[in-house]
């Protein structure tokens, strides 16, 4: 019985001696240092300002319509081809225009005619005239003759005035016809890309009052950079200032606008201010429609310590205020900070951090401040 006693004790007191063991372990592995990143903090170049999406939109552009209805006869350009100012794109079948322009040249023809016989009739009763005025001073013609002879001068010189006047009348309308004609051909008022052709031989146009598009000419070489600033930076934004924007059409790489238009006012909407800055896209890599995402360039200042925005810990926008952990000697400490402008995905340190100290960038997100921890560069 006592042999069997000494055996449970022995039992018990193993049983008490490995619970020891590990707890032991588990205070061991509590204790040790935190694995994280860190980063040194450098001075760098800080740009302040906006962050602002938006759209982008050729400056310059047309919809074409016909002027006059009638079937469309020939189509020269397909779409996506670059044209000129006054290139011809289509043609509307205007016979009827065209013969109306031949009898209005013949009626001016005519009207000259009639004028050039009404003038030299004129020559000659002002020659008559002249004859009969002699003749009255030799005692050879009579008053009545003088005054017979003036009569048809002047009449003369009315038909001459009526016959100018009829030649005015046919040019007027030659002119009317031929810009009616002209009206049959439908051009390109711009130079730029044909970016939609909605028209094919044989269809019959209306006029541009009812019609819609046939074509649409793009000038992509200047490009319109549409956005929207909240009424808290408004007061902030003029013209003349940068605004540098990327789009996912084209990853890695940075484009510069300038502001050139400010709205007078605030959207009642969402008290925000429309702000348009030209883009120069020559070459046209760019396209009307893209979003883009950017800031307008309120100020840049050199030599600002810079940290990563998701480094900062508890950082309230409001009040410019937050936190990191800063390394020294294998010691993480909690350290306040007053947060200053923001650059991008970067955050100015105004205060709280020196030129050269270690801050943790990455696997702070449970430590605690005074713990030991285990530093790694990152690549």
């Amino acid at each position: 019985m006592r042999h069997v006693y000494l055996c449970a004790m022995l039992v018990i007191y193993c049983m008490l001696t490995g619970c020891g063991t590990r707890q032991e372990s588990a205070g061991q592995a509590a204790k040790a240092p935190v694995a994280v990143e860190v980063a040194r903090a450098t001075p760098a170049e800080l740009i302040d300002g906006i962050e602002v999406t938006g759209s982008l939109e050729p400056k310059f552009s047309a919809d074409v319509k016909t002027q006059i209805p009638g079937l469309v006869k020939q189509v020269f350009v397909t779409e996506w081809v670059r044209v000129r100012k006054g290139q011809p794109l289509a043609q509307i079948d205007i016979a009827e225009t065209e013969a109306l322009v031949k009898r209005a040249e013949a009626s001016l023809k005519s009207s000259k005619a009639g004028l050039a016989q009404a003038q030299v009739a004129a020559n000659r009763a002002e020659r008559e005239q002249e004859r009969m005025l002699k003749l009255k001073e030799s005692g050879l013609a009579t008053q009545q003759a003088v005054d017979d002879a003036r009569t048809e001068y002047e009449a003369s010189k009315t038909r001459v005035d009526a016959a100018r006047a009829l030649v005015g009348v046919a040019h007027e309308e030659l002119r009317q016809i031929r810009a009616r004609l002209a009206k049959g051909s439908v051009v390109a008022p711009l130079n730029g890309i044909v970016a939609l052709r909605d028209v094919n031989v044989g269809d019959l146009a209306s006029d541009a009052a009812v019609g819609k598009p046939i074509f649409r000419i793009v000038d992509n070489r200047l490009l319109n950079l549409t956005v929207t600033v909240s009424s808290a930076d408004s007061g902030r934004v003029k013209t003349g200032q940068a605004l540098e924007f990327s789009v996912d059409a084209l990853p890695g790489r940075m484009f510069l606008g300038t502001v050139m238009f400010i709205n007078p006012e605030l959207s009642t909407a969402d008290r925000s201010l429309k702000v348009i800055a030209e883009v120069r896209n020559e070459p046209e890599i760019l396209k009307g429609g893209l979003f883009a995402k950017g800031r307008i360039v309120i100020d840049r200042r050199s030599a600002v310590l810079q940290v990563p925005r998701s480094a900062i810990d508890r950082l309230d926008m409001a009040k410019r205020t937050g936190s990191l952990f800063v390394v020294e000697k294998g010691v993480a400490h909690r350290r306040d900070i007053t947060a200053g402008a923001l650059n991008g995905e970067l955050m100015e340190v105004a205060t709280g951090l020196k030129q050269g100290e270690q801050y943790v960038i990455r696997g702070g997100f449970n430590l605690k401040d005074g713990e030991k921890v285990a530093v790694a560069t990152p690549k």
